[in-house]
């Protein structure tokens, strides 16, 4: 048997998590095609809205209608596999259906802080140690921006984000905060000087983005106006939702799940009618609201019945899929957050997500934590074990080792286990050793072991720098756009 990539999950023989039924299927699907024709979807750009008139969507005012048929025929047109490539070519990651890979997750506005512990706002500092710990963890396959570059200037904050990224990670960028045109034709220069070139960028997609609905049912002009920049230059270009059951959604699950579905299908159904084949995914993270606290109530059941049931509308639309994971509504790397994050990674295991999102999240995805990201990281490795399943070949299958050694033996010296034992899953962080020894260092938790190894990685981990002339013409880049923007 040949061990998967170790950041990647091996989905191929891994026995499904199906919430719906083929007829639950059927009817959330129906019913997200009913939403889009009868109800629509509020759509901010005039130009947008009148190149969708023009190809036979109903438009009345900022309302878009569009009939089963056409978001049927539209999304078809999205391809179902495409590669999220990397400056590193040993990074590249094939969407195909038979990989799940996980990635930071995003845009928190605050840290907390790797020495005081303590929350803070988060900086460009702050982003180039997750960027850099991130490429430095196996597990983690490609990068969302974990935290805001919160000192850098609003319009330009994500080039500035993508400006440390791409300097501090061979690995793919999923840009999730370019959201105006502006932002998305900075980023795209950007790709294009790193990647070699318009053609090399089409050729080899370095950089992804995606744009993200306003639950209930509606696209912001310039979100959409983005995606179509994004796909113009040929970088893939996802849509993710993120609606809260009794909040932007219905209090039932049935609903979330067709409002949900109704969004990113006509997110993606724009997309296609404007720029046909473009590289698309489907994104969600939907969630629910927590009635004591009208906060939002990342982890619970209903989070992970999303998950399972989105990625399966997702592979029903023949989309790949981007699923909301590790968001525990822990405060910090704690039991809470280790039962979140390991079901929720589970869920999405068996439901065949292939991207999951994101390590390093506490307190509902509002702030990160470095040592959070590292044990989400040995989570996933845990799940790729596990999704490894159990080989039965004649060597596996060891009855001769067992005869050799016989009633009453033991296998600790025998070939056999020599061979086969540094196949077993071993924790880098959780504790096995004996009573005394755990005593006796002061009773470490997890938590400090995931910082100790942080500190290791940013102390040795070294990204391959961009080549000579590289960082100046970003630099230039960036310089243009804040020009254009008008920031002094």
């Amino acid at each position: 048997m040949t061990d998967p990539p170790i950041h990647a999950l091996a989905l191929d023989d891994v026995p499904p998590f199906h919430p719906l039924t083929p007829d639950a299927l059927a009817a959330v699907q129906g019913a997200s095609l009913r939403v889009l024709a009868e109800t629509g979807v509020a759509v901010g750009s005039p130009t947008v809205r009148a190149r969708l008139a023009a190809a036979g969507a109903r438009v009345d005012g900022e309302r878009v209608r569009m009939s089963p048929e056409f978001v049927e025929s539209a999304v078809a047109l999205a391809p179902r596999r495409y590669v999220l490539a990397a400056r590193d070519p040993a990074c590249d990651l094939p969407l195909d259906g038979r990989h799940g890979y996980l990635s930071v997750d995003g845009s928190a506005a605050e840290l907390l802080d790797p020495e005081t512990d303590v929350r803070r706002a988060s900086t460009a500092d702050d982003l180039v140690l997750v960027t850099r710990l991130a490429d430095a963890l196996p597990e983690i396959a490609f990068l969302w921006q974990g935290v805001e570059a919160g000192d850098a200037p609003a319009p330009v904050r994500p080039l500035h984000e993508l400006r440390i990224q791409l300097a501090h990670s061979r690995k793919h960028v999923q840009l999730m905060t370019a959201v105006t045109p502006l932002a998305a034709r900075g980023a795209v220069a950007m790709a294009r000087a790193v990647a070699g070139g318009s053609a090399a960028l089409r050729a080899r997609p370095i950089l992804s983005s995606f744009q993200v609905s306003l639950s209930p049912l509606s696209f912001e002009g310039d979100a959409l106006e983005a995606a179509l920049v994004y796909a113009d230059a040929g970088v893939p270009a996802g849509f993710v939702v993120m609606p809260i059951a009794c909040a932007t959604a219905p209090a039932t699950p049935a609903g979330v799940l067709v409002q949900s579905n109704a969004e990113v299908l006509g997110g993606v159904a724009i997309l296609e009618t404007l720029a046909p084949g473009a590289a698309t995914f489907y994104g969600a993270c939907s969630t629910t609201l927590d009635l004591r606290t009208a906060l939002v109530a990342c982890g619970g059941p209903e989070d992970l019945l999303f998950q399972a049931a989105l990625a399966q509308l997702a592979r029903a639309n023949g989309l790949p899929s981007s699923i909301g994971t590790f968001a525990t509504g822990a405060k910090g790397a704690d039991w809470q957050a280790g039962l979140e994050n390991g079901l929720s990674g589970l869920v999405s295991l068996l439901a065949g997500a292939e991207m999951l999102s994101g390590a390093g999240l506490v307190h509902a995805a509002r702030v990160f934590a470095l040592d959070e990201m590292v044990l989400d990281a040995e989570i996933f490795g845990l799940l790729r074990h596990l999704a490894a399943g159990i080989s039965v070949s004649a060597d596996d299958l060891a009855v001769d080792a067992i005869g050799e050694v016989g009633p009453g033996g033991n296998f600790l010296a025998e070939d056999h286990t020599v061979a086969h034992m540094r196949r077993l899953w071993r924790p880098r962080l959780f504790d096995r050793g004996t009573w005394e020894d755990w005593q006796a260092a002061g009773r470490p938790e997890p938590r400090a072991r995931a910082r100790e190894r942080a500190n290791a990685l940013l102390a040795s981990h070294v990204v391959p720098d961009l080549p000579d002339g590289m960082p100046a013409e970003l630099d230039r880049i960036v310089a243009a756009f804040t020009a254009e923007a008008g920031i002094a």
